[in-house]
Order: C-alpha cells, then structure tokens, then sequence
C-alpha cells in the first residue's frame, strides 16, 4: 500500500498553519485565506477567474495575483456585458496596458469568454448550473 505524504505547511506569525506555496508573498497568503479552494458561485466572479486563470498559463499564479486589480480596471470589473462590447480600438489599448499580461491570445480570449458567459446565462440563468 503507497502512502500519500500531506503537503508541507508552515505556521504563520498569526498562529495559522497555510500551506507552504503562499509563505513567499502577503498576497499569496491572502489569496490562501480568503479564496483558495472555495467554491465561487457569483457569475461575475467566476468569470473572472476564468479570465485570471487563462492569462495565467505560463506564468506564476502569483503574477496574476500582483496585476488583478490592473486586470480589473482594465476589463471593467470583469463585467462580461462591458467586455463582450469590446473591439480592436479596446484590445490595443490593452496591448499597451503595462499594469497587465500583454497577450494578444489571451486577450482576445477574454473578450470571446465574456461572450460566451453571457450565452450561458442566456440559457442557464447562472453558469455554475
């Protein structure tokens, strides 16, 4: 029989065991707290997740972490009408936007996922369904 060993933690100076991936940055143990391995049940907040994640391949979840909030300025809160609306005069703007990931990809998948999250609320009423 093979025995899975648990993941290293630390204790914080909270006195609160975190795993050991987010011990690098305030951030990162923000993020552990507050919303890693909840479940998100607000469209717009998995929407964006969605976005964040997809612009993350390649890269550090602690990138993405660092460039949220210009990722939020910079797609309107992640509002999926507002970002469905977008068009090539709003995806140069964000290819010169220094506060996010500059990919034109993922970019435009972005715009592609807003569109695609308001179909399914078309049909579902709430993407988590």
């Amino acid at each position: 029989m093979t025995t899975v060993k648990p993941s290293p933690t630390f204790k914080g100076p909270d006195g609160l065991k975190r795993c050991f991936w987010c011990a690098s940055d305030p951030i990162y143990v923000d993020y552990h707290d507050n919303e890693w391995g909840r479940p998100v049940t607000d469209d717009t907040k998995l929407y964006e997740k969605l976005c964040l994640e997809g612009f993350q391949a390649g890269l550090s979840w602690l990138t993405i972490l660092r460039k949220r909030e210009a990722f939020r300025a910079a797609f309107k809160d992640f509002d999926p009408i507002k970002v469905a609306r977008f068009n090539d005069k709003n995806i140069e703007r964000l290819m010169s936007n220094e506060g996010i990931v500059r990919n034109r990809s993922k970019i435009e998948a972005t715009i592609g996922n807003a569109k695609a999250t308001l179909r399914c609320k078309t049909k579902l009423a709430h993407c988590q369904n």
